[in-house]
């Protein structure tokens, strides 16, 4: 049976996925047509219902929960992962919860935010931390580094490898948004997770689930098996930058949610939806735990 799949080029993603895309484990006579995109623009063709399994953010999954599952193997959730806001000038966090900073001597402005997308993660926790901080522009992840540099935005939410760079290049931590919602929630940030469309019969939403874990297991026991794959996609990131990132986004949640997990996820969709950030959800976000 032939699938088509789809995941993000970053090294987290690429490592999780090589065993099970080159072959290397049993894949129970699944067949992958990949392709290879960006965390919104996963999102937005899993809101057309355009692949049968994808990566998509926690935030976009909320949009297409009566569309897809979420499978227990693949995801992104941890402590210490969050997305960052960075700037290139002296911002404070007192400037983004009032929604202004001073442009000029005495006029005050709303800050130009550069996001990675409305539907990702990272927007939801922008959101949850500072709701005053509204004025935003839609970015690549990979370009909005580059954005704050040359003063086309004031602030930058910046996801994936960018935490190990923007140091680098002279940029400066306003706040780590993960680490926000640890702080207020006692849980693990959910960012990523992997879902099959509802439409796939159950036996073969399991059978998903389960070569999945094979993979990311067998990629820990392997973890240079991939490497030429991981580097091939990386975008000239060095082996060292490209590993800190695996390390940082795939860990035990990505073999299995978990209770833990799964507690997780379900309280980021609760707070989203008092805060009337989501739809309502009337199905279940998680794979039935029936052996298939």
């Amino acid at each position: 049976m032939k699938l088509t799949l789809g995941f993000s080029p970053c090294p987290n993603d690429t490592f999780i996925f090589d065993a099970l895309i080159h072959h290397k484990i049993d894949t129970e006579g699944l067949e992958f047509e990949v392709f290879y995109d960006d965390v919104e623009t996963l999102n937005q063709k899993a809101f057309r219902g355009e692949l049968d399994v994808t990566k998509l953010s926690y935030h976009g999954f909320a949009y297409v929960a009566d569309k897809y599952v979420l499978l227990d193997a693949g995801s992104a959730l941890g402590h210490g992962v969050g997305p960052l806001l960075i700037s290139k000038s002296e911002i404070e966090i007192s400037d983004l919860e009032n929604g202004e900073i001073r442009n000029g001597e005495s006029e005050m402005r709303n800050p130009i935010i550069g996001i990675p997308g409305k539907y990702t993660t990272a927007n939801f926790l922008l959101g949850y931390a500072f709701p005053k901080a509204t004025n935003k522009v839609e970015l690549v992840f990979s370009d909005i580094e580059n954005a704050v540099l040359e003063g086309r935005v004031d602030v930058g939410l910046i996801i994936h490898e960018n935490r190990f760079t923007y140091q680098d290049k002279g940029l400066k931590k306003i706040l780590d948004l993960g680490d926000y919602w640890e702080k207020q929630t006692g849980c693990a940030i959910p960012l990523g997770g992997i879902v099959a469309n509802r439409n796939l019969p159950h036996d073969v939403q399991h059978k998903l689930n389960r070569v999945l874990r094979k993979s990311v297991e067998f990629a820990f026991a392997n973890p240079k098996s991939g490497l030429e794959f991981i580097r091939s996609h990386a975008q000239e990131m060095s082996e060292e930058v490209m590993y800190k990132h695996i390390e940082l986004y795939v860990n035990k949640y990505s073999v299995d949610l978990g209770e833990e997990g799964r507690k997780a996820i379900q309280l980021l969709f609760d707070t989203a939806k008092e805060n009337n950030t989501i739809p309502a959800i009337k199905t279940d976000l998680f794979l039935s735990t029936q052996t298939v």
